[in-house]
């Protein structure tokens, strides 16, 4: 009896969420999103090619933009199919092995996300507060070390969100909130008891992002603390334009994480276009704006980019580099 009530009420798949009253328009956004998608997978794409190709850019701070660039493309990856699914092909279903696949990648590589944004506010403060020790701090062999353990602090502790949701029931509705699958919306399809989930989740959160941020903001109390003993003015400025790159994909990777954490933890009430909003500007935006950031702050970078593209199209040798 306990089997037949099972498969009564456990549904087999779950169903992800368009833009709800909008129907009639998913193929124009499908069109949006597509654009969105290829400018991202192009503008990261050139991003690690010119790092890649050009010696002059193996420094720290572009090593950590490519890490970042690298960690973008994984989550365009991850999210691509179920997106695009809904909009081009109204095909909402996923299983929930799939939908479990896809939370562990898309939490990894934000996990990620934020711990190379840890590691670029600390590349900053190194060249700010001891310039002249800058390039022994940061060698190359140490920052393949740094971000080797960050990328392994994010599986440790996101590896057991599958498992735990795995072991639920899920006999309430199976409608989603979103396009793609995260560990809070999940839950909330669950009628078994979700406290070690929620608690584990909070705890997650807390020790990587939360942390992660926590020493963000400590870094940059440091380089102002540190900035404000210059006493040129000019040099003072330059030092925070260094910044400022950062400071906007710390912004656009954190503000739009926290307001869709927030509302799926205590905005019960909240109005789902909201959510659904949120949801796309969190997934959507860090990537597309992220290489267009730091390329326009790094003229040696955008000078690159630029050039990649006209030998491209001239069909010359790209960046006039000798076979």
């Amino acid at each position: 009896m306990s089997a037949v009530n099972d498969s009564k009420f456990t549904p087999a798949v779950f169903l992800l969420t368009g833009i709800p009253g909008q129907e009639d328009v998913h193929l124009w956004i499908s069109v949006l999103f597509c654009f969105i998608y290829v400018l991202s997978i192009v503008g990261n794409s050139a991003i690690l090619f010119i790092i890649k190709i050009d010696q002059s850019l193996h420094e720290p701070m572009y090593i950590f933009f490519s890490m970042l660039a690298t960690t973008d493309l994984g989550l365009l990856i991850a999210t691509i199919p179920t997106i695009l699914s809904i909009f081009l092909f109204n095909s909402k279903e996923i299983s929930h092995n799939a939908c479990f696949a896809q939370l562990f990648f898309i939490h990894l590589l934000k996990c990620t996300e934020s711990s190379m944004l840890l590691l670029m506010a600390f590349d900053r403060f190194i060249a700010i507060r001891d310039p002249l020790r800058y390039a022994s701090i940061l060698t190359l062999p140490r920052i393949r070390k740094m971000g080797l353990a960050f990328v392994l602090r994010g599986v440790a502790v996101t590896l057991p969100l599958p498992f735990l949701l795995q072991r639920l029931r899920y006999c309430q509705s199976n409608v989603l909130s979103h396009c793609y699958c995260i560990n809070q919306d999940v839950m909330k399809m669950a009628c078994s008891d979700v406290r070690v989930n929620s608690i584990y989740g909070l705890s997650v959160s807390s020790l990587t992002v939360g942390l992660d941020s926590l020493l963000i903001f400590l870094s940059y109390v440091m380089i102002l603390k540190t900035v404000l003993s210059i006493t040129s003015h000019v040099q003072c400025l330059r030092a925070l334009n260094t910044c400022i790159s950062h400071l906007c994909a710390v912004l656009l990777f954190y503000m739009p994480m926290t307001g869709l954490s927030v509302i799926h933890r205590f905005g019960g009430d909240s109005s789902p276009l909201l959510k659904i909003l949120l949801s796309y500007i969190y997934m959507l935006v860090p990537p597309l704006m992220n290489p267009i950031v730091y390329s326009m702050k790094s003229k040696h970078l955008c000078a690159r980019i630029i050039r990649l593209f006209c030998d491209r199209l001239d069909h010359r040798n790209p960046l006039g580099i000798a076979k």
